[in-house]
């Protein structure tokens, strides 16, 4: 680690305590990391050639005419991204979907703006984390096999 000084002016750094209080981070150098990273994530167009884990979630009406159905030719089409999907019944109308997935940042992204571009679709967020898959050879009790490591990294 390396320790940087920020000077900040009086109003911002009560805004960040509160950050601080309001998340329950131990300290504002957790706090200014997490916000760093994200900072450095979306501002970075060169993510778009890297790989990612990507979880996109989004809440819909499915009473939306054939939304359901649109979503799911959706999901179909790219289901080699998907590593796996949960759906909650929020109220009478109203679906919630997880979707974990992995595979290039683009694409990713393409995917998550088919869903969220949707009539019906009311919020959405995709997060992406950064990572890299190294190939391996080793005993995992089993035998030596060779298989890929998922490593998260700390950037794009």
């Amino acid at each position: 680690m390396q320790r940087v000084t920020v000077t900040l002016p009086g109003p911002l750094c009560d805004e960040l305590d509160r950050y601080v209080a309001d998340r329950r981070y131990d300290n504002r150098s957790e706090a200014v990391r997490d916000l760093l990273r994200a900072a450095l994530r979306d501002g970075d167009s060169s993510a778009e050639e890297g790989e990612a884990m990507g979880v996109l979630s989004y809440v819909y009406d499915h009473h939306t005419r054939e939304l359901a159905s649109r979503l799911m030719h959706h999901h179909h089409d790219n289901h080699a991204l998907s590593v796996t999907t949960s759906h909650v019944h929020l109220d009478h109308d109203t679906c919630l979907e997880t979707a974990i997935l992995r595979g290039p940042v683009a694409a990713l992204q393409a995917y998550a703006d088919g869903v969220l571009g949707q009539r019906g679709v009311k919020h959405g967020n995709l997060f992406l984390i950064p990572i890299e898959t190294q190939a391996h050879s080793h005993d995992h009790g089993h035998g030596t096999a060779p298989h890929e490591h998922v490593h998260v990294k700390d950037s794009f």
